[in-house]
């Protein structure tokens, strides 16, 4: 009889802490996961355009949390090997993948960002998620060939997995130099409504 009563408290405790564990993980959430473009980089975090979604989602869709997953640097092979941690966490009822501009901008193979995106949509489908993907545009100098190789990959995929897709996340404001860092890749604080202008009808959609 101790004995049982020793491994019914030992079970107990268990599920306890289980239960403790998932008591802070938001019934409905948006999961971002990004790079740089979605970490806020060099501008406040409060000027992200991820913040700036959370606060709109507050107002407008009460019971919904923002969970940004996004770290400065980040390339697709990164993402897919975090995701499946962050879908068992948090369980979101939406997926926002933005991933790719460092993969582009360190030449990576296309067919090896395609697949990388693609295990990415598959798990948060298999997950019960809806997918949010968002498109990058390389800079000029890359050439033709890439760039638009790297837009189908976007294109071409969303078709494919049925998932919604921003074409360009920096679409009005890449161009616009009272928008963007000095560096010509990240957004200043003044553009990041802007980025969120970009994101927010195909998002909607989904909530």
């Amino acid at each position: 009889m101790r004995r049982f009563l020793c491994l019914f408290v030992l079970l107990f405790g268990i599920g306890a802490t289980q239960a403790a564990s998932t008591q802070n993980v938001p019934a409905k959430s948006v999961l971002v996961l990004g790079d740089s473009l979605s970490a806020a980089h060099n501008i406040p975090v409060e000027a992200g355009w991820v913040h700036l979604l959370e606060v709109r989602l507050k107002k407008m869709e009460p019971g919904w949390a923002v969970i940004n997953a996004s770290i400065s640097g980040d390339t697709s092979v990164s993402g897919r090997n975090r995701l499946p941690g962050l879908l068992a966490q948090y369980h979101p009822r939406v997926v926002v993948i933005e991933l790719g501009a460092n993969d582009g901008l360190r030449g990576l193979p296309l067919a090896d960002l395609r697949a990388n995106l693609a295990t990415m949509v598959d798990a948060a489908q298999h997950a019960g998620a809806k997918v949010l993907l968002l498109g990058i545009e390389m800079p000029v100098n890359y050439g033709p060939q890439y760039r638009d190789g790297l837009r189908a990959v976007y294109a071409d995929l969303a078709k494919e997995k049925h998932v919604a897709l921003v074409p360009f996340l920096l679409e009005g404001v890449a161009l616009n130099p009272a928008l963007m860092q000095d560096d010509g890749l990240h957004p200043l604080a003044a553009g990041e409504p802007k980025v969120l202008d970009n994101v927010w009808p195909k998002l909607e959609p989904l909530l």
